[in-house]
């Protein structure tokens, strides 16, 4: 029996036989090229919309999060936009019909992974819908989850949404990844199930396994080269959770979602999510060649509003710059871009682009009956949130917030919340410039565990701020999304908790087991640990007491 180790994402022991997940079709050939290039090109849109007729047949069969993320990578396949310029891959260059989709995709999935962060992780999207229509055009079974007949232990390079979005738990023992992170899709679903998961185990695609061992708490993979006895992991009772976010001893921690369309919306306020911790808008701006119009950007955050008339939206101003290139910013070269103009930064240069946004905010916020509230991206002073809070104040908007995913904000806490009404800490980002770690290269994937005590340790910094002068601290970091890590980050000082709307009844469920008390202690334990597998150890501890 060989041994791995990854980084334990989703908690929990379990064990059985391996079923992998199949790996993308070999990259298409650029030849022979089309006799009949008019006619090649016109099997790609019905290539495409085969793909979406599947996904919304799938679609069909399930609710909730599953349903928006089948339907939103079935529209993903409709991209006017891809299937055109596939098209013209084929009639100017002579590609055959695959590798114009190919080419195609790739240079979408090159635009998202330059945008980084949530955009970057979309990128296993692109590739997804991208190799189903490449196996349409082939007419053969498209890659991903293979049919369980048993219940197994899923062995995968990397897993996109509509791989697993209707996965049956039943059969699903343990997900097992070579790639991916921390606040990888693979993460988010296994704890949205309640299954252990192990992400970024180098090496585990190229063992002959037959069986598996996945301790989804110590990030260690045992394989076997013969049959290993099923075991299935204890599944916490999300169904028990009533929808409201509070502690056993009623202190209120609200339990909402982060969102970036529509569908995400929905999903969220079906998974029963109180509101809006973090709506993202950069999906307004991505595929637009020219700045939208106020009336365009009003109407589209309507949409992802209307579902949460009534209760409480965090909007996130355009998290862009020279790391995530918009056309109409036209921000130039920097020779380090994620540590250049972006976020709030371009703001400074760009008013004009923030106050138009503003506008549409406030439109869609009277349109919807949403109570929205507006935070800005990458802010690293006082002096900063303060020039922001003007100006959403001078739009008619009431209350304005910051992110906290600059170390420099996290240690400037006080001073920052003065000048504001509210902070939201954006784990993801605050990880990868505490450690100096992309959190997309999966090789670091353990520096951006969310569990690392130095960056517990300025969330605690944050939440110290945020009680001394009585005003709000969320977190919306996908650190959110972990159960057991939800208690620690309320005992820190959180009062709001955001998360994808998959994992919204788990951890709303995880916070009502215990008393606040109890939440401190535990995120005292956390704090006082070496290693992120010592802290998660004392958190158990604490709480199985």
């Amino acid at each position: 029996m060989s041994r791995l180790t990854g980084v334990g994402v989703s908690s929990g022991r379990a064990s059985g036989p391996v079923a992998r997940v199949a790996d993308p079709l070999p990259e298409p050939p650029a030849t022979p090229a089309p006799t009949d290039p008019t006619a090649e090109a016109a099997r790609i849109r019905p290539a495409a919309d085969a793909v979406a007729e599947q996904l919304f047949q799938r679609a069909a069969r399930v609710e909730g999060d599953a349903k928006a993320v089948l339907e939103t990578t079935a529209a993903m396949a409709m991209d006017p936009a891809l299937i055109s310029q596939a098209e013209q891959q084929v009639t100017t260059r002579s590609l055959p019909a695959p590798r114009a989709v190919f080419e195609a995709a790739n240079g979408f999935a090159e635009a998202l992974r330059a945008a980084g962060g949530y955009m970057a992780e979309r990128v296993r999207d692109v590739q997804d819908v991208r190799d189903r229509i490449i196996a349409s055009l082939h007419g053969v079974t498209p890659p991903g989850v293979p049919e369980l007949e048993r219940p197994s232990v899923l062995l995968a390079r990397d897993l996109a949404p509509a791989d697993t979005a209707d996965l049956d738990p039943g059969l699903v023992l343990a997900l097992v990844t070579e790639e991916g992170g921390p606040t990888s899709h693979t993460a988010i679903l296994a704890r949205a199930l309640g299954i252990p998961a192990v992400v970024a185990v180098r090496g585990v695609l190229d063992a002959p396994a037959v069986g598996a061992v996945v301790d989804g708490d110590s990030g260690e993979v045992e394989l076997s080269d013969q049959d290993v006895p099923v075991q299935a992991a204890e599944r916490a009772e999300a169904a028990e959770w009533d929808g409201v976010g509070a502690t056993a001893d009623g202190e209120p921690v609200k339990v909402v979602a982060n969102v970036g369309s529509s569908a995400d919306a929905t999903a969220a306020a079906a998974a029963g999510a109180q509101g809006v911790g973090l709506f993202r808008t950069e999906f307004c701006y991505l595929a637009a060649d020219d700045e939208p119009s106020v009336e365009t950007q009003r109407s589209a955050y309507r949409e992802v509003l209307a579902p949460f008339a009534g209760k409480p939206v965090i909007v996130r101003t355009l998290d862009a710059g020279a790391d995530k290139p918009l056309a109409f910013l036209d921000m130039g070269v920097e020779p380090n871009p994620a540590l250049g103009v972006r976020g709030l930064r371009v703001a400074f240069d760009r008013p004009d682009v923030l106050d138009r946004q503003l506008a549409a905010i406030a439109g869609a916020a009277a349109d919807s009956g949403a109570e929205v509230s507006v935070m800005a991206p990458m802010v690293a002073t006082a002096a900063e949130a303060a020039w922001f809070a003007d100006r959403v104040r001078a739009a008619g908007l009431p209350r304005a917030g910051v992110m906290i995913e600059v170390p420099a904000a996290a240690l400037s806490a006080p001073e920052i919340l003065s000048a504001v009404d509210f902070v939201s800490i954006g784990t993801n980002d605050l990880a990868q410039y505490v450690f100096a770690a992309d959190r997309m290269a999966g090789a670091l994937a353990e520096l951006n565990d969310p569990w690392q005590p130095a960056l517990l340790r300025l969330i605690a910094k944050v939440g110290e701020a945020g009680r001394e002068l009585g005003k709000p601290v969320g977190v919306c970091g996908e650190a959110a999304s972990d159960p057991l890590l939800a208690g620690v980050l309320a005992g820190l000082g959180a009062t709001s908790l955001s998360m994808a709307g998959a994992a919204v009844p788990a951890v709303g469920a995880a916070l009502a087991k215990h008393p606040m008390p109890t939440f401190r202690k535990a995120a005292e334990a956390a704090l006082a640990a070496a290693t992120p597998a010592q802290a998660r150890e004392a958190v158990r501890s604490v709480l199985a007491t």
